[in-house]
């Protein structure tokens, strides 16, 4: 197999970046989209994989589950290996033409994995060991995971080099961040290397006193493991999903764009 179409022996090996928190409404799919989307702009390629029953991701950028027959549940389903790696990625991907990134849209079947998978052996790394084949194509590729621990977490975390936490600068938020502390906890326990992380403080309002409190005590809390960039309320962020595109279709120059061009650049210097 040539390098770049699949091989890892090449220069290009993907970076695995999960953006993940067991709160929901902190702005965790518009992460995932948005970031790929500025990685892109960046010039690096880059694949975005919906674990999502959700589907959020998937339908944000117009990739309605009904309308594919495959998806990422594929890389979980294939337990006999009866596709080759390079027959799976072939259905499972789509390109996104305006982004310029490829796809792997995410499917209501998602959520049966539970029981699907209770008696799989090594099921932790499903994913890792399926994105190996892949990872020589691109630069970056980012997991938009589901908002709760379980078997499709669990597989983020051990599959990526980067674990990114978008946390809404409130103080309820807070409490999603010890959650999924707790899981890191568990699962460092195990893996051979801990997870790396960074918290990205989202939907900040730089008006509200109680965000600049929140804001504070991320920092004082978090230091080296906070991002610096801080993503702040943006209607053009809802405006864009509404429309099914990405906020750099609508508004490139806008505040939210920029701030997630920061956010992509403060990563490519890690």
């Amino acid at each position: 197999m040539e390098a770049g179409a699949g091989s890892v022996t090449g220069a290009r090996r993907a970076r695995v970046l999960a953006v993940a928190n067991q709160k929901g409404g902190v702005g965790k799919t518009t992460t995932s989209v948005t970031l790929a989307s500025a990685l892109t702009r960046l010039g690096k390629q880059v694949m975005i994989m919906d674990l999502d029953p959700h589907a959020c991701a998937s339908v944000h950028l117009r990739y309605y589950p009904d309308d594919f027959q495959y998806s990422v549940n594929d890389i979980f389903a294939d337990d006999a290996g009866r596709q080759t790696a390079d027959d799976l990625w072939d259905r499972i991907r789509q390109h996104h033409a305006e982004q310029e990134f490829d796809v792997v849209p995410a499917t209501i079947r998602l959520a049966e994995l539970e029981v699907d998978l209770r008696n799989r052996k090594g099921k932790g790394a499903i994913l890792q060991q399926a994105l190996e084949h892949v990872r020589g194509e691109y630069d970056f590729i980012v997991l938009d995971c589901p908002p709760h621990v379980g078997i499709l977490l669990v597989n983020a975390l051990v599959a990526s080099d980067l674990l990114v936490i978008p946390i809404q600068t409130d103080f309820l938020a807070l409490h999603g961040l010890k959650l999924l502390f707790d899981t890191i906890k568990v699962l460092n326990k195990v893996l051979p290397r801990p997870i790396c992380y960074r918290v990205l403080p989202t939907l900040y309002d730089r008006r509200a006193r109680a965000c600049a409190r929140v804001l504070e005590l991320l920092s004082l809390k978090m230091r080296d493991s906070m991002f610096r960039t801080v993503i702040g309320m943006d209607t053009r962020f809802r405006e864009a999903s509404a429309q099914g595109r990405v906020i750099y279709e609508i508004a490139p120059e806008s505040r939210g764009a920029r701030e997630y061009e920061e956010l992509a650049k403060e990563i490519l210097a890690l």
